[in-house]
């Protein structure tokens, strides 16, 4: 079955750097699109990034230019790379498998914590 799992949350100040990863297995990873989703509290779930199979990219509005999705096929992994964060970043971030467009899968990750001190 579809197993993911993140990695590489942390507290950090604002205009911080952290590197979130997701690590795949269960499915042919190279295949599939990833995206990156976030929950902050009492908000609903929300898109950040996405990954094609082929590397085509696309993010959110507010985090373009900030944020970076990557993809190594080789270790089945998705990276999120976030820059300059801003106490509003604070959120749980989610892995997600095969994403059409903006619309996430049914398979996710458990979530990494995200919390960005101002």
């Amino acid at each position: 079955q579809v197993q993911l799992v993140e990695s590489g949350g942390g507290l950090v100040q604002a205009g911080g750097s952290l590197r979130l990863s997701c690590a795949a297995s269960g499915f042919i990873f190279s295949i599939a699109a990833m995206g990156w989703y976030r929950q902050a509290p009492g908000k609903r779930r929300e898109p950040v990034a996405i990954i094609t199979s082929g590397g085509t990219t696309n993010y959110a509005d507010s985090m373009k230019g900030r944020f970076t999705i990557s993809r190594d096929n080789a270790k089945s992994t998705v990276y999120l790379q976030m820059n300059s964060l801003k106490p509003e970043d604070t959120a749980v971030y989610y892995c997600n498998a095969g994403p059409r467009s903006w619309s996430p899968s049914s398979s996710w990750g458990q979530g990494t914590q995200v919390t960005v001190s101002s």
